[in-house]
């Protein structure tokens, strides 16, 4: 069996494996893709495309904008913007700074922005226009236009590659909405881990900017992983009014999730292929369960199909399948750098890539992370003979039967991601002639059916439901069925809301 840094450097040429380097701080990072890709085109917003050269002038001149505020390094300072050029520019200025960057979810309440402030302890927040009546209740925190940047540049600062680089909103591995501290260590092995994908990789492709940089998968497998490729990234505003763009930017590689992708599958079934601008080659998908008839959708259309699994305690990147058709139900090897090991079937993983804690809460920080590092992941997996890792569940969303037995409500789900006729599907307790009973709610990917009455869409899931119960101990066989109509309520990633 090859290790996983064979596995993952077999993905370069030898010529990108000599140029591409771990570097374990944002500011060494700006520096070295300023000079390194220097007349590359970095970033195109609004028509207007600048190099790395000229994006690196523009950090320098952030940074001496933020120098000027008089803040001590090491404060804590928000963006409170969408996915734009003065996104881009702040969060590499305030962490090549040696500040630490907080990426604010766009549209965020006025009081879920007043309370993030005080619990983050924000000092000065950088705002888009159209959000400045949203802080009108901030106290105690500088409020700058986010389009604020300096006459001259000020030059990177030289940081502790253990201090802390960037704090993300997250769910976490213990459900309620928490900041996760990430080192410029820990971040910089996820940006680095974003350079392994079928290549070439360097100076080869056009990004766009699709997920939001509050998503911890949009900022690093997006955005970072371009710009350690010296690859060019459109910024993205208004994910609508890009994805209709997409004939005009003609992106080369996308790095989306999966509901993003039905979005992209419904519509090239509407105008066919060329909707994806004709030069589409590879999608890297996550954040969310990947079903099998999207890698088929996509690989038939000759686009290559990567997914794998990560975390925001773990810098988002852990493992990847660089190509699922062997592997279709694996989320891949675990990244070079790792240790890994499962305990009672949940994966724990230990390295670089691993947070520092949540952010003022020691319980749940104890909770995810033991004394010696290692990082309580919450899901239940198992690796085979070659070293391929699968999901079989959540922890915290384990059935327990009246047996005694538990049950993964995601191993029952998988069967019908499976099946090409289903676009999402969601496998809980519920009550039934007053009994606890286990139920399936299933949305149809009616695209499947071509106009087929409801009637025989339902009759086709509650027969595909007889066939899965088929293969299951009568325990575990699921007594319920619904089939939507509707979306499911889903997260700011597009997963399912099991909420």
């Amino acid at each position: 069996m090859i290790t996983s840094k064979e596995y993952f450097e077999s993905l370069l040429t030898p010529e990108e494996l000599s140029r591409l380097k771990y570097l374990p701080t944002m500011p060494q990072f700006v520096d070295w893709f300023t000079t390194e890709y220097a007349s590359n085109p970095a970033v195109s917003h609004q028509g207007k495309v600048y190099t790395y050269q000229e994006l690196g002038e523009r950090i320098a001149r952030r940074r001496a904008f933020i120098e000027g505020l008089g803040l001590p390094k090491g404060a804590h300072i928000g963006i409170f913007d969408r996915n734009s050029l003065d996104a881009i520019e702040l969060f590499l200025a305030i962490t090549s700074a040696g500040y630490v960057a907080m990426n604010i979810p766009a549209g965020l309440p006025e009081m879920a922005l007043v309370g993030s402030c005080m619990k983050f302890d924000i000092a000065a927040v950088f705002v888009r226009e159209e959000f400045m009546p949203l802080t009108g209740k901030l106290q105690g925190v500088k409020v700058c236009p986010a389009a604020s940047i300096a006459e001259t540049g000020a030059p990177s600062t030289q940081v502790d590659p253990e201090s802390t680089a960037a704090i993300f909103f997250t769910g976490g591995t213990t459900g309620a909405p928490k900041g996760a501290v990430l080192s410029h260590r820990a971040l910089m092995r996820g940006n680095f881990n974003a350079t392994y994908r079928p290549g070439p990789v360097i100076g080869q492709d056009r990004y766009l900017a699709l997920l939001p940089f509050s998503h911890v998968f949009g900022l690093i497998a997006g955005t970072m992983g371009c710009f350690y490729t010296g690859n060019l990234i459109f910024t993205c505003e208004d994910m609508k009014a890009a994805v209709g763009q997409l004939p005009a930017i003609k992106p080369t590689i996308l790095v989306i999730v999966p509901g993003i992708c039905d979005i992209l599958a419904g519509l090239v079934k509407m105008y066919g292929p060329q909707f994806l601008g004709g030069n589409l080659r590879q999608i890297i998908a996550g954040a969310a369960n990947v079903p099998p008839r999207l890698v088929d959708i996509f690989t038939k259309l000759g686009v290559k199909f990567c997914f794998g699994y990560g975390l925001t305690e773990g810098a988002n990147l852990t493992s990847a399948n660089k190509d699922p058709l062997p592997n279709p139900h694996s989320i891949g090897r675990v990244y070079p750098g790792q240790e890994t090991k499962l305990v009672d079937g949940e994966l724990w993983i230990k390295g670089d890539n691993v947070f520092s804690g949540y952010y003022k809460d020691p319980e749940r920080t104890a909770e995810a992370l033991t004394e010696d590092g290692w990082l309580r992941t919450g899901d239940l997996c198992r690796f085979d003979e070659d070293g391929f890792l699968y999901i079989t569940g959540r922890i915290k969303n384990v059935i327990v039967l009246s047996n005694g037995e538990n049950v993964s409500p995601e191993s029952l789900e998988e069967p019908f991601y499976a099946d090409p006729c289903v676009r999402d599907a969601m496998v809980k307790e519920d009550e039934l002639n007053g009994n606890q009973v286990i139920a399936v709610e299933i949305l149809p990917f009616m695209p499947a059916f071509d106009g087929k009455p409801w009637e025989e869409v339902e009759a086709y899931m509650n027969a595909l439901v007889d066939k899965v119960n088929a293969t299951l101990p009568s325990t575990h066989q699921i007594r319920k069925v619904t089939v939507r109509t509707e979306d499911f309520k889903r997260t700011g990633s597009m997963k399912v809301s099991r909420i």
